[in-house]
């Protein structure tokens, strides 16, 4: 299991070149990727070409790019770019949003979300690939190809409910899950994403899994913690969905706390049942939980 951490939104006043050191630093101390999300700071793709660009080595990943605001071929044509100034180190993590985002924010509708997602995908994954893309659906329309150089772009999908794992399997690289629990991604995730991968013929899923951690000895006061800082995940549908499974109360029942042994022991459990990479947001302690982290690279 590749061990990699999750960037936080840079807030100072020179935001691209805070996060330029964030991944100089997480290349340094041997982690195997980085992933930044995109939510309503900066636009992932282009702060990870130009801040990760003179950082050789490590993945780079977006967790992840919301499908509605950009029509496929833009985001294969951004995508291609950013992986071309990276050196071939991009991971292109893609997802959904919320309706809560979509409809009330941008102001498209929510309906079918599934059929949206596979449509979206009949159209970015030819493109990432060098081919060109003719597909005439329901909702997404195209009919081009790009001539940006290079191919081999990895594509994931944010993909927690059956429609979503079974895209996932069958059409790209793999799922890159947040606020997911072990027990969920060992008893659904998994099992969904890989039978679906074996039934198209395809090479076994990457199951991108990120959690909050803490290393410290009073794990109570962690996970209060955990659940203030990420209470908007225990209220949007679909990590609401996950955390019910999980039989987890809020978000604070599913980052991962405790002493050094605590904490490597659940994250090693989780290559155990079929996580590939696995994500660490720091929240608290985050000296401590680093040097930790080190020790599992």
């Amino acid at each position: 299991m590749r061990v990699g951490l999750y960037l936080n939104e840079p807030r100072g006043a020179d935001p691209i070149a805070e996060l330029r050191e964030t991944i100089a630093r997480a290349a340094e101390d041997g982690f195997a990727s980085a992933w930044l999300s995109n939510i309503f700071g900066l636009d992932a793709l282009t702060a990870l070409a130009v801040a990760g660009s003179q950082t050789p080595g490590i993945e780079l990943g977006t967790a992840v790019v919301p499908t509605y605001p950009r029509h496929p071929a833009a985001l294969a044509q951004q995508a291609l770019t950013a992986n071309l100034a990276l050196g071939g180190r991009l991971a292109l993590g893609i997802g959904l949003s919320h309706q809560v985002v979509i409809e009330r924010m941008f102001g498209y509708s929510f309906e079918r979300p599934a059929r949206h997602m596979k449509e979206y995908l009949d159209i970015l994954l030819p493109l990432t690939r060098g081919e060109k893309a003719d597909v005439q659906g329901e909702t997404l329309r195209a009919d081009l190809a790009l001539s940006i150089p290079g191919t081999g772009l990895p594509v994931l999908i944010a993909a927690l409910a059956p429609r979503m794992l079974e895209l996932a399997g069958s059409m790209t690289d793999g799922t890159v899950l947040w606020m997911t629990g072990p027990r969920t991604v060992a008893e659904h995730v998994v099992p969904a994403i890989t039978s679906a991968a074996e039934r198209a013929g395809r090479p076994a899923p990457r199951v991108v899994c990120a959690l909050p951690v803490c290393v410290t000895d009073e794990p109570g006061a962690a996970r209060a913690r955990a659940a203030e800082v990420f209470s908007v995940y225990g209220q949007l549908p679909s990590y609401r969905a996950m955390l019910d499974r999980e039989g987890a109360a809020g978000p604070g029942d599913v980052a991962i706390v405790g002493d050094e042994a605590e904490v490597r022991a659940q994250i090693e459990a989780l290559g155990q049942i079929g996580v590939t990479d696995f994500v660490a947001a720091e929240f608290s302690a985050r000296e401590r939980t680093r040097d930790l982290l080190k020790t599992l690279l």
